[in-house]
């Protein structure tokens, strides 16, 4: 049976579905102001993968992921741009879905933005209106009353006085509270046309929180099973996601809260004023996308993911020792996974086990080694089928094997001239000059193997 650990109960919890047989699940998505960093990465990867699990597991999944195309980072970037907000946003979830499509990330099933749902956010503000927990501030913003919601901070383990104790931010714009929320923002004269939207309160904008609740709810249901996101929005935005929603239905809003582990870069946390910053695409130019997607699915998703090239480099040495199994057998074709062989009984544990991606990556390479032992189709089936379930160990091995970053097609037929000429130089028996050329390509990250069918090569 599948246990998930809930941040909100701080333990691991046997999964049990509002529904039999069927899965409802939001993810918290990006704000498309610019490209991707790693930090989304480990968050698409991370849930493309209990998506992918659930439903191997024979669940009808419903996934949503949420797209934010409307803050104040958005209209602040498209204002130094000279451009519309839709235009920037547009060209920024293009290239969202690239990166995702890269890292093998299959599209949620729904992807809403927020710009399409802020009628159903103001229909929520005005069930919390109606409930006591909403009020105008003296800005005119509406806010929300965390004060007034009982059992606030459940989710983070904090109390409000020990909230308040760490709060900072002086109260400002009339609010009853520094821990207060917006829910609505008064629209200002100098914001664009675009990010004004008629209201009972007022022309304005939706505030952050408000977006997930209320698009979570349209999607799914106002009570749901799987809400997912990065360590860093359990406090505070999942925490106002609980009260907005259970403030507003009058009910318990999802059963099991998940969070994946920050990334850090060589043991700091990322952060541009670190200098440590990456996004998708820096990254995607010295590795390739299979591995990266390795290298996030061999942490388990709730430890931190420390990113360094000596990591990458070793996740691409151990992802080719998987698809060099596969290129020297042949898997067994029509091969059909049966849940009760060792190795997929193994697989299934770690699985089951909270997601546990790192003891199911180390069945893989029991498997690669049983091929190389035995030779075996059935294996190398199994190894194949199995690596599928996580999105991995699709390509043809030496696809993988001969590939890499943009351009590596490009010197494929370099590399094919030296090894003829090593082939060459083997047979005029200048040893000299054929361990020459090997010695050279392996510096430059190329390994040559010599077999009965010829030499074959691979990045190192």
């Amino acid at each position: 049976m599948l246990k998930i650990h809930n941040s909100l109960s701080r333990q691991k919890e046997q999964f049990t579905p509002i529904d039999p047989g069927q899965v409802r699940m939001y993810v918290c998505g990006m704000t498309v102001y610019d490209y991707c960093h790693l930090g989304h990465a480990r968050v698409m990867v991370v849930f493309d993968m209990v998506a992918r699990w659930l439903r191997a597991s024979d669940y009808r999944v419903t996934y949503v992921r949420n797209i934010t195309d409307i803050d104040d980072k958005i209209i602040k970037r498209a204002q130094e741009n000279g451009e519309s907000i839709r235009a920037l946003t547009d060209r920024f979830i293009a290239a969202m879905h690239e990166d995702a499509e890269a890292l093998g990330v299959l599209r949620p099933d729904h992807e809403p933005r927020a710009t399409e749902f802020v009628e159903p956010m103001q229909k929520l503000i005005g069930n919390l209106v109606h409930n006591g927990l909403a009020y105008k501030a003296g800005n005119e913003d509406m806010c929300y009353a965390v004060r007034k919601f009982e059992g606030y901070g459940k989710l983070s383990g904090k109390s409000l006085d020990e909230l308040r104790a760490g709060e900072r931010v002086e109260v400002a714009g009339g609010k009853h509270d520094p821990l207060d929320f917006v829910l609505w923002k008064h629209a200002r004269a100098d914001e664009p046309a675009e990010v004004k939207w008629d209201s009972p309160w007022g022309p304005g904008r939706p505030g952050w929180h408000i977006e997930c609740s209320a698009m979570s709810s349209e999607l799914l249901g106002e009570h749901f099973d799987i809400h997912g996101g990065g360590a860093d929005l359990q406090f505070p935005h999942h925490e106002n996601e609980i009260a907005q929603s259970e403030g507003a239905h009058q009910c318990s809003f999802v059963n099991y809260w998940m969070h994946n582990g920050f990334v850090r870069v060589d043991d700091e946390k990322m952060s541009k004023s670190l200098g440590n910053f990456f996004t998708i695409r820096d990254v995607l130019k010295e590795y390739a996308p299979e591995v990266v997607r390795f290298f996030i699915l061999r942490a388990h998703y709730r430890s931190p993911l420390n990113y360094s090239d000596a990591h990458l480099v070793d996740a691409r040495h151990a992802l080719s020792r998987l698809y060099t199994a596969l290129r020297n057998v042949e898997p067994a074709p029509g091969f059909a996974l049966d849940w009760s062989q060792p190795a997929a009984a193994r697989f299934k544990m770690a699985m089951d086990d909270d997601f546990n991606t790192a003891e199911a990556l180390a069945v893989l390479f029991d498997l690669a080694n049983e091929v190389n032992r035995d030779q075996s189709p059935q294996a190398a089936a199994q190894l194949k089928a199995l690596g599928g379930v996580l999105g991995l160990l699709e390509q043809a091995p030496q696809a993988f094997l001969q590939g890499g970053v943009d351009g590596a097609e490009d010197d494929a037929a370099a590399i094919e001239a030296r090894i003829a000429a090593r082939i060459e130089a083997k047979k005029a028996k200048n040893f000299a000059e054929a361990d020459r050329i090997r010695a050279e390509l392996l510096a430059e990250g190329v390994a040559l193997e010599d077999t009965p069918q010829g030499t074959i090569w691979r990045r190192a």
